[in-house]
């Protein structure tokens, strides 16, 4: 099987290169993914500027771009086919609740879902020590059952624990939890007398179900949450269609 292999947080991540490694053992892959981190990139595409592709050898390539820019080239330009599934990861942090939102992690497996193509976005909860390698073999195991789940472009989007993999609980498939946010605006003075701010915070608090991802990657078990790009709120349709539009005009 062809796989594209992408992330967020830059070429020269860990996480990368150990799950590059993984899913190797058993599938053709090539890297494509950004030359510099852009956590938080969400599905940002670049229109304004040529992209650079700069080839690192071993099927591996950095784009002076977002991961949407990285999926996009990767299918077009470097393999000039699209692959069988684009896998996004290992990201450095967790993607769970309303930050899918912001994560240019699963804004790649966004971007392969609307190409047509099955995705697997996967994320490991402890940012510094978390277990690379267990994360990375559980990917690779869902990609090589990746026949029997992507009969269409599902998105996978896959959390890990913290800890050791020997440690972890079951896999489980989840649904979205909600964070609860606790962003705040840090206002300060650079030495010349003018404001600059850092959107900051604590870490984030969240609240769902025993069924939710962050219940359970906090519980120690592997959150799968299958993703979906249909945005149209079909309650609010049939809200609206109960009001009187006749006056609206352009």
């Amino acid at each position: 099987m062809r796989i594209l292999l992408t992330n967020d947080d830059g070429i020269l991540a860990p996480g990368i290169r150990v799950l590059g490694d993984a899913l190797r053992a058993s599938h053709e892959v090539t890297i494509v993914a950004p030359d510099r981190e852009q956590s938080a990139s969400s599905h940002s595409i670049t229109l304004d500027r040529p992209l650079r592709i700069r080839e690192l050898g071993d099927d591996t390539h950095a784009v002076d771009g977002t991961p949407t820019d990285c999926v996009l080239v990767g299918c077009k330009a470097v393999l000039g086919a699209l692959p069988d599934l684009v896998v996004s990861g290992l990201n450095h942090g967790p993607n769970m609740g309303e930050d899918v939102t912001y994560s240019g992690t699963v804004a790649a497996a966004f971007e392969a879902h609307i190409l047509g193509i099955p995705s697997i976005a996967a994320s490991v909860h402890d940012r510094e020590g978390g277990d690379y390698g267990g994360a990375a073999r559980i990917v690779a195991e869902l990609a090589d059952r990746c026949d029997r789940w992507a009969n269409r472009p599902i998105i996978l989007n896959v959390n890990f624990p913290a800890g050791s993999a020997s440690a972890w609980g079951p896999t489980r498939i989840t649904r979205l939890g909600n964070r609860t946010y606790t962003d705040e605006i840090i206002e300060k003075e650079d030495p010349r007398g003018k404001k600059y701010y850092w959107i900051g915070g604590s870490e984030p608090a969240w609240k769902g179900g025993d069924d939710s991802d962050f219940a359970i990657v906090h519980s120690g078990g592997v959150s799968v949450t299958p993703l979906h790009l249909a945005l149209t709120d079909d309650e609010a349709r049939d809200t609206l269609a109960t009001v009187d539009l006749s006056g609206v005009r352009s």
